[in-house]
Order: C-alpha cells, then sequence, then structure tokens
C-alpha cells in the first residue's frame, strides 16, 4: 500500500526520496538517504532495521547489489519485505519478497527508480518514472513530487485514502535541503505536502 521513488542529481550529488502511503507516518519508517552516497527504500511490512543497515552499507562505500545481499542476508523475514537501494553512481537492486500477496511492480529510469507494492496496477511505478523524467532541468524535490502526483494518477495504490506522504533532499554536512513530512492528512496527502513544499 506504498508507492514511493529515489532519485539521483548528477550535477549536486543530492539523493532525494518521494513516499505516501495509506498508513500514518510513511516518512519515519521507510527512506533512507545519504548525500553523495546512496539511497535506500524498505517498505511492505517495514522493518526499519534493514533501511538502517543499507544506509550504513551505503556509507561505507558498497554497490547497490552488495547492500542488497547484505539486507537480504540479515533477515529471515526478508521474504514479506521490498527493497530498493541506489548506490553513489545510481546503479540500483531490487527485491520482491515471495510472501508479498499484492500487486507490486518497480521501474528504473534516468538516475531514478519507483517502487509500489498493494497497487492498483503494475504500471504506477512506469507512471512515476515518467513524471520525474519529463522535467530533467527542475529541481530534484519537485521532479520527486511530480512522480508522487503521476503515480497518483496512475492508480496507486488500492488501499485506501492515503494518510501520510514524505519528501527528502539530501545536502552537503549531513544538513538536508529538504525534510518535509505529512504524517495524518486532513485531505490528499501528496497535496499538502507539495504545498509545505
Amino acid at each position: 500500500m506504498t508507492f514511493s521513488i529515489i532519485a539521483r542529481c548528477t550535477r549536486t550529488g543530492a539523493f532525494g526520496a518521494a513516499i505516501t502511503t495509506s498508513d500514518l507516518a510513511v516518512g519515519a519508517r521507510c527512506v533512507g538517504l545519504v548525500h553523495g552516497c546512496g539511497a535506500v527504500l524498505s517498505q511492505h511490512r517495514t522493518d526499519s532495521r534493514l533501511r538502517d543497515l543499507a544506509v550504513a552499507r551505503l556509507r561505507a562505500g558498497d554497490d547497490a547489489d552488495a547492500v542488497l545481499t547484505t539486507v537480504c542476508d540479515s533477515s529471515p523475514d526478508i521474504e514479506w519485505r521490498q527493497v530498493a537501494v541506489m548506490d553513489a553512481k545510481g546503479r540500483t537492486a531490487v527485491h520482491h519478497g515471495r510472501l508479498m500477496y499484492s500487486i507490486h511492480a518497480h521501474a528504473v529510469g534516468r538516475s531514478c527508480l519507483a517502487l509500489g507494492n498493494i497497487l492498483d496496477n503494475p504500471d504506477v511505478p512506469a507512471a512515476m518514472v515518467a513524471g520525474f523524467d519529463a522535467a530533467p532541468d527542475a529541481p530534484l524535490g519537485d521532479r520527486l513530487l511530480r512522480a508522487l502526483a503521476a503515480g497518483e494518477a496512475a492508480g496507486g495504490e488500492i488501499a485506501g485514502k492515503l494518510a501520510s506522504a514524505a519528501l527528502r533532499v539530501t545536502g552537503p554536512h549531513d544538513v538536508d535541503l529538504c525534510d518535509l513530512r505529512v504524517d495524518r492528512a486532513a485531505g490528499d496527502a501528496i497535496a499538502e505536502l507539495a504545498d509545505l513544499h
């Protein structure tokens, strides 16, 4: 019941993520970013320890495949999880657990990766990538928000009203350029996040 995107700005070394779900406080649980080093999404029956382990391995310089292998090997419950990794060079790796019962999919674009579960249809991540790629000169945060909106327009998730959303973009010296969260939306979580941005 989550759809999300991670991306890399090749000009600045920033990494960013945008995510939304029908559950509460998704921004606190699923996204891990390290400026200049990479990004991770850990979702579907979330275990934030997997995110934290991936962040540590990205910070140490591991590539996406190595990070994903380490994460998958760390948990006996990995087949309930959905994990995506992007490393410092923009390489990606994805795990869709075999025990996920819903429509789940991912799509990779130029410097981005979109991921989702409990989706309305398997084309939602590809629509997110297209939304991200449609404005290549826009700031990273704007492109990520475009991707979320495109995912919602393509059908989004099936679990109900989107309750939370988050947008984060890294900056140098471990000071984020943007870290915005809607933990419990009064209306449309993506629209409220866009208003904050």
